[in-house]
Formats: C-alpha cells, sequence, structure tokens
C-alpha cells in the first residue's frame, strides 16, 4: 500500500500535515510516533524472543511403554 507513494506523495502528506496540526505541534507528533514504533518494535522482538526460548525448553518426546 505505502509502496507507491514516492517522494512527491510525501511532500503533499507533510504539507497538509503542517497545514492541519501547525509547526509548533509537528515535532511532538513525530516523538510519539517514534516511541510508538520503537516500543512495537521492542515488543515483537520481544515475542519472538520468548516463542524461540519456548521451543529450546521443550523436551523431546520419547516413546513410553506400558507394563501390561
Amino acid at each position: 500500500m505505502l509502496n507507491n507513494i514516492g517522494i512527491p506523495g510525501l511532500i503533499l502528506i507533510l504539507v497538509i500535515a503542517l497545514v492541519i496540526f501547525g509547526p509548533s505541534k509537528l515535532p511532538e507528533i513525530g516523538r510519539a510516533f517514534g516511541r510508538t514504533l520503537f516500543e512495537f518494535k521492542s515488543a515483537t522482538k520481544e515475542l519472538v524472543s520468548d516463542d524461540h526460548n519456548e521451543e529450546t525448553k521443550k523436551p523431546a518426546l520419547s516413546a513410553v511403554k506400558k507394563d501390561s
């Protein structure tokens, strides 16, 4: 979806954001967006590492001999 925006599209989005929010709010919005992306990235890394750790902790399955 965002692959074909291009430079003119990004410039247009930035100009519209500047008109809507004003020059004083844009840095705050950028910081909040950056923090959100950072937290999302760290949370996904944590989930992936947790899944990897659980896979290594699982014992190997072995056959159980039944006494008859």
